[in-house]
């Protein structure tokens, strides 16, 4: 049985076979096994980057090492998936600091990022707290956003800090990611619904389904590093589970009077290996 090093190892593998084809998030996810969605997850926390920026960057390191033997700027724009030479140049200068034209001005200073390569076995022993919960299915109500992948670790403490403070209707229990379409996912800042209880407008309900789930306790300040690690260092070494629905959760218990740190658990929805 393949591991989820050696799915994402295949993934990077492929998308280097065909960086100069269009790639679609749902090809280079199925040479890992999982979806969408959970891919992404899986490859910035086992990578350091994004999925996105990752494929950017060696774009952009090839372009350069081709414009400096010769090609054409309109050519590399082309062959490397840009709408235009000018969309190109602002990449290319972003990355590398310097315009396309200047790759051929001597002293010029070239950025090269090279193709990862996964390790399969861990470096050092990483200590988590976790338990396996099976919970009975139930109905989420709360305001809905979409978020990219790429962007969302940024993104989404912004949006609580937006919108808890303008409105009382929602506390804010759960943080809900839940999958779109593979490439970005709606995230709801919810709480418990109850049928009997009036829909706050701008709310929307979502039903998440019973099943079982690994349930991974921190405070609010070591939230996004227990998220990492869950991903990282959990995830690919369980030998025992796999990923189930095409969702997450963050769960946010009550302050305590005198509590210093929100208590919070991730949920990841998962099966029997």
């Amino acid at each position: 049985m393949h591991t989820i090093p050696e799915g994402i190892q295949a993934a990077i593998d492929y998308i280097e076979a065909r960086l100069t084809q269009e790639l679609d998030v749902h090809d280079i996810a199925a040479r890992a096994y999982v979806s969408a969605f959970h891919f992404q997850r899986l490859f910035s926390c086992l990578c350091g980057l994004p999925l996105g920026e990752y494929i950017r960057r060696r774009r952009l390191t090839l372009a350069a090492q081709e414009l400096t033997q010769g090609m054409k700027v309109i050519d590399a724009a082309l062959k490397y998936g840009y709408d235009s030479p000018d969309s190109f140049a602002r990449a290319f200068r972003r990355f590398h600091g310097v315009s396309p034209s200047q790759v051929h001005q001597p002293g010029t200073l070239l950025q090269s990022f090279s193709p990862l390569t996964i390790h399969l076995q861990p470096e050092g022993g990483i200590m988590m707290e976790y338990k396996i919960v099976d919970k009975a299915p139930f109905t989420v109500v709360g305001f809905t956003r979409r978020f990219n992948n790429d962007t969302s670790y940024q993104e989404i403490p912004r949006y609580w800090e937006e919108l808890l403070p303008a409105q009382h209707d929602i506390c804010g229990t759960f943080g809900v990611c839940i999958d779109t379409d593979g490439k970005d996912f709606d995230y709801m800042i919810a709480d418990l619904y109850q049928p009997w209880q009036r829909v706050p407008a701008a709310c929307t309900t979502r039903l998440i389904p019973g099943g079982t789930w690994a349930v991974f306790p921190c405070t609010l300040s070591t939230l996004q590093d227990t998220n990492t690690k869950m991903w990282r260092d959990w995830l690919p070494h369980s030998t025992d589970y796999k990923l189930s629905g095409n969702y997450n959760i963050e769960y946010y218990a009550p302050c305590k009077e005198g509590q210093n740190d929100m208590y919070v658990e991730l949920w990841l929805p998962i099966e029997k290996a």
